[in-house]
């Protein structure tokens, strides 16, 4: 599902990170943690297709995302790869339910209304659909926020910091919906974070 191999990179004038190799198959989960400074956010960067290694290789289903041009990743990446970020990432203006369509409409993909309402529905926030994303939660936002990482299928879902600012009873909450939405639905998962409360919520972890 997704592999790396000898993965690294080097900032100009800065530091210069090497990356264990990685081999996640369909439905498992990691967890990457690591301090400030350790590498973590360049990794997912990395993992994403949203910048190039200096060295190695980054294969997801057989694809290495390092031979792919700028379009080519893009729409690989709209199609493949779906990302929870630490500040949820939505257009303010429309509601919860036309940010996932708009998800799968920026991924070249069809409208799949029963897919996103039973997305919604398996994380508990159904009777938000229609509302905008700063009337949620920020705990609502995080779980909208898998429901649009996972309305376009992908085959792997990777997430930054996704408890950081949450208390524990909401960061034990989305972790546990994280790794039972995105692994039930047959993708990858990987977490990156430098939140130890996670350490013990997933089988499989490396600390960078």
């Amino acid at each position: 599902m997704l592999s790396t191999k000898d993965l690294s990179f080097n900032y100009p004038q800065g530091a210069t990170f090497s990356f264990p190799n990685l081999n996640i198959t369909e439905g498992q989960s990691l967890l990457v943690l690591g301090k400030s400074g350790s590498g973590k956010t360049t990794l997912l960067h990395l993992l994403a297709g949203l910048m190039n290694p200096a060295d190695g290789l980054v294969e997801i289903s057989g694809v290495n995302l390092v031979e792919l041009n700028g379009s080519k990743r893009d729409k690989f990446r709209g199609e493949n790869i779906g990302i929870v970020f630490q500040s949820a990432q939505f257009v303010r203006s429309i509601t919860v339910f036309q940010n996932l369509s708009l998800a799968r409409s920026l991924a070249g993909l069809s409208a799949n209304n029963e897919l996103a309402e039973s997305l919604l529905n398996e994380l508990g926030i159904t009777h938000r659909m229609h509302a905008k994303p700063s009337d949620l939660s920020i705990g609502e936002r995080q779980r909208a926020s898998i429901a649009r990482a996972l309305v376009t299928n992908p085959k792997v879902v990777l997430a930054d910091e996704p408890t950081s600012a949450l208390d524990d009873e909401n960061a034990a909450l989305v972790a546990n919906l994280l790794q039972r939405t995105v692994t039930g639905h047959g993708a990858a998962l990987i977490v990156v974070t430098h939140d130890q409360r996670l350490k013990n919520r997933f089988q499989n972890s490396i600390t960078l």
